[in-house]
């Protein structure tokens, strides 16, 4: 089974088309990265994926769910860190994630003290850490905070909206190991960006999109010899440049 499935995928928010006809398969195990511009429409499809809004029309499942329909029931399977996302900056390390494992482990004290455990062990955040406020993080301990909080109850599939935005080089290169490392695992990441050179260096597959619609979906070496490129941001402005305002 794929962990995702859309077929023909439409979305408008109020007069705009923000998805126009979204065809996508993401196959168990893979890292399936999203390419596009800002305002492609790949925050509205995470969206969607994770239940937060209903499509207006098109076939979808994810984890074998309607995502809108079951989004308590798929959301003890999912780990999700939207691009605008921050931890609470009034608690502490611990108490960000104590906060979240309660939830993902229905008030287990037992369960929920492992999936902390876990968390850490994601956020590369030691005791000392945790103990500070997380107003007081870098802008790389904050976002391994939140990837830490979203993963620690090992969802099987993980949606991460830019999550290296704005990181400086080893704080980026810290969370891209992360994610190789637990797709080596088994988890299954779909990941938004338009940095394609972090896209070259995670993806099984890619897909480019530009204002809401796929333009190629297929593994980086397919991408990059179907545009005759020398590398996938070279193939990305041939695929989708010329229609991208600058």
């Amino acid at each position: 089974m794929q962990a995702i499935f859309a077929d023909k995928i439409y979305k408008k928010i109020g007069n705009k088309e923000v998805l126009k006809g979204i065809s996508l398969k993401v196959n168990k195990g893979e890292v399936h990265v999203i390419a596009g511009h800002n305002g492609a429409g790949k925050t509205t499809l995470f969206r969607i994926l994770v239940g937060l809004i209903k499509h207006d029309s098109g076939k979808l499942s994810v984890l074998g769910y309607d995502p809108y329909k079951f989004r308590v029931e798929i959301s003890k399977m999912l780990g999700y860190v939207p691009e605008d996302s921050s931890p609470y900056d009034r608690l502490t390390g611990y108490e960000n994630l104590r906060l979240f494992a309660l939830l993902y482990s229905n008030g287990n004290e037992d369960l929920a003290e492992k999936f902390i455990k876990k968390g850490a062990e994601i956020s590369e955040l030691n005791d000392a850490d945790l103990s500070r406020k997380a107003g007081e993080y870098s802008n790389g301990m904050k976002k391994r905070l939140l990837i830490g909080r979203s993963l620690m109850h090992n969802p099987k599939l993980v949606l991460l909206d830019e999550p290296t935005n704005g990181l400086d080089v080893f704080s980026a290169y810290k969370i891209r190991k992360l994610i190789r490392s637990m797709a080596s695992g088994g988890t299954t990441f779909l990941i938004a960006t338009h940095n394609m050179s972090e896209a070259e260096i995670l993806a099984d597959k890619i897909t480019f999109i530009a204002y809401g619609s796929i333009i190629y979906t297929g593994t980086i070496k397919s991408v990059i010899e179907e545009f005759n490129s020398i590398n996938l941001e070279e193939a990305f402005i041939k695929a989708v440049g010329e229609s991208i305002e600058v």
